[in-house]
Formats: structure tokens, sequence, C-alpha cells
């Protein structure tokens, strides 16, 4: 991960579809969800704006938490089975690009450290807005999003 690519972005809101996992691999659960939903309707195409983020976080002694995937849609989407249509309020951040190169577990972690440390030395404090993982439309990490003010 490239510390020296970050930039500060303003992130819109938008209307987003999104589909929900959780167990001790989440993000495989809600991105086959969003997949088989989204799929179908074309909106996973490339240039598709698709975000993830712990829901809820890990916690200390269970293997289990919770995964949201979630891409922006017009008006004329309707909601699925397992998918709900709500707005991601939108924000301020620090974005990084990042992808996972040997083992998820590792490396997002360590890139989130990463950014975390760069937000710290730039002068940023943490905002209270959602942090994002940002995917193309095969699930796979491109970018790290931090909240920032």
């Amino acid at each position: 991960m490239e510390t020296e690519k970050v930039e500060i972005v303003e992130l819109a809101p938008a209307r987003v579809a999104s589909a929900w996992g959780f167990g001790a691999g989440p993000e495989d659960i809600a991105w086959a969800k969003l997949a088989a939903w989204a799929k179908p309707l074309g909106l996973l195409a490339p240039g598709a704006r698709v975000f993830g983020f712990n829901n809820p976080n890990p916690s200390a002694g269970s293997p289990n938490y919770g995964y949201e995937f979630m891409v922006t849609v017009g008006p004329e989407v309707e909601p699925g089975a397992d998918i709900r249509i709500g707005e991601l309020r939108g924000g301020k951040y620090a974005v990084m690009p990042a992808r996972v190169e040997t083992d998820p577990g590792v490396d997002i972690p360590a890139a989130w450290r990463q950014l975390d440390k760069w937000v710290a030395e730039h002068g940023y404090r943490m905002g209270h807005h959602q942090w994002l993982e940002e995917m193309n439309g095969d699930g796979q990490l491109i970018a790290l999003w931090y909240a920032v003010q």
C-alpha cells in the first residue's frame, strides 16, 4: 500500500442497495447476496461504485462479525430478496489505494494502520461518518476510505 497516493476526497451522499452477512466470513456471505441480485441488473459493470464495511465490528473472543456491501443505485432501482435500499451519508475522506496481496486478515488491517498513521501525520482528525472499503465490480478491494474532519 502506498501512502504517498492518499487523497482527500469529498464523497457526495448516494442512494445505495445493500446486502449484509454475519459469521466467521461475512464478506463472502454479503458479496454472494449482492452479486446474485446486482449482476443480472448490470449494477456491477465497470465503473460501479461498491463499498463495504464491518457491521458490527469483530468483538474479542468471537470469530463472528458482520459485513455490509453496498452499490450505488438510481431512483428507479427497487430492493430485492436480502437487499435493502438506503442512503450512504457521504463526507470527507482520506482515500488510499489498496489491494489484498496475500492474506486479507493481514493485508487489510495493515493497510488501515498505514492510513491511520498518514491521517495523524498530516493533521487530520477522525471523522464520525462511516469508514469504507471500496471494491471493484468483482468484489476485489481497490481503496480504503478513512473518515476525516
